[in-house]
């Protein structure tokens, strides 16, 4: 069973990704079809942050696992044995 906590964080992950997919896919899909002078285009950042972002995101996330594993197989190595 789910607490009332588990429930909230997982409520706000859910809203705060789905949010996050409206705006990208509004300022990647829509946005090119309105007028560059319209009032909507100070609401999103430039185009090529479009492309940057994820594309750091993507490379922390792959540098925090490759952190994570190092970690697992450092702490889970069997200490050598002495051969005399």
């Amino acid at each position: 069973q789910a607490t009332a906590t588990d429930r909230a964080v997982g409520f706000g992950l859910v809203a705060f990704s789905l949010i996050l997919f409206v705006y990208y896919t509004l300022w990647i899909i829509v946005l090119p079809f309105i007028d560059s002078d319209h009032s909507i285009h100070r609401y999103f950042l430039p185009r090529e942050y479009a492309v940057i972002i994820p594309m750091v995101a993507g490379l922390l996330l792959l540098l925090f696992i490759g952190v994570f594993i190092m970690v697992v197989m450092w702490k889970s190595r069997k200490p050598a044995s002495k051969s005399d």
